[in-house]
């Protein structure tokens, strides 16, 4: 299978030699490897260049941007910048993040999965973070979603699902329609990423509040919102998430946000996470 990466990276130059030499000793290569510059201050650009130089499969994007790190539309942005530079001559496109680890049968792993199985739209492996000099597992999020450093899409499920939308929820979203279009999704607990720097550590206020504007866009409702958001500032260790959440939530409803989704989409969404919740309490 031919796999094309593009890599969105900022202020990267402690990571992205290591991404890089993991992708390129890969069992199963990949066809094209592009890294999106995205207004970099640092050495980043150096780096990728010099491993472009040394390697056909990779290319360098520059993109200028906010130099805030914040989560959704600029690394969306980004992506996009890097997926214009592409043929269509792939049959799995992956948004990766640039500061991650793979073992050196990560990708051939996914072309297996991919091959056993037509409906497969989406695989990945799980991230794992350094803690006392182990590598444990960056337990976030429950372990059937894909976590956004390592999305892998086959061709036809991207394009069905409208590819990827530039807000904070992407990553949540594509899963959602995935599922939506009849598409499965896989986690493979063998395969462990290491990712060099734990999530979020970087964001800053206003992106936090934007986690319950994607909660409001993708029409979870107030219920399945407040019940989400609490759930997920447990799981970060962090309380008070809980209420920049719910604030982004009601920010976006009374400034009646466009949604990300259709109505049906919406309703499909709501049932599904329904009953991800009932089954749990089984």
């Amino acid at each position: 299978m031919n796999f094309y990466i593009i890599i969105p990276a900022h202020n990267e130059q402690s990571s992205i030699g290591l991404t890089l030499n993991s992708l390129i000793h890969q069992t199963l290569p990949p066809k094209r490897l592009v890294v999106v510059n995205d207004n970099s201050t640092d050495k980043t650009q150096d780096i990728v260049e010099a491993y472009a130089e040394k390697h056909s499969c990779i290319s360098l994007k520059n993109n200028l941007s906010s130099n805030k790190h914040l989560p959704g539309s600029k690394i969306i942005n980004a992506f996009y910048k890097g997926y214009e530079t592409l043929d269509d001559n792939y049959d799995v496109i992956c948004k990766f993040d640039a500061d991650l680890i793979f073992p050196n049968n990560y990708l051939e792993q996914l072309s297996n999965h991919f091959k056993k199985n037509d409906r497969l739209g989406m695989v990945s492996g799980f991230c794992y973070i350094e803690k006392n000099n182990e590598w444990v597992l960056e337990n976030l999020t429950s372990k059937d979603h894909i976590r956004g450093a390592l999305k892998a899409y086959k061709k036809n499920c991207f394009l069905e699902i409208g590819k990827l939308r530039p807000s904070m929820g992407w990553d949540t979203i594509d899963e959602l329609l995935a599922q939506y279009y009849n598409w499965e999704v896989l986690t493979d607990e063998t395969l462990k990423v290491k990712h060099l720097k734990p999530t979020g550590t970087s964001y800053n206020k206003a992106s936090k509040h934007l986690q319950g504007e994607a909660m409001y866009k993708m029409r979870y409702g107030f219920t399945i919102t407040f019940i989400s958001a609490l759930k997920l500032a447990y799981k970060k260790n962090n309380i008070a998430l809980f209420k920049d959440y719910l604030v982004g939530f009601f920010k976006a409803r009374k400034q009646k946000i466009e949604y990300l989704v259709s109505k049906k989409e919406g309703e499909f969404i709501r049932d599904l996470r329904w009953k991800g919740m009932l089954n749990k309490l089984k």
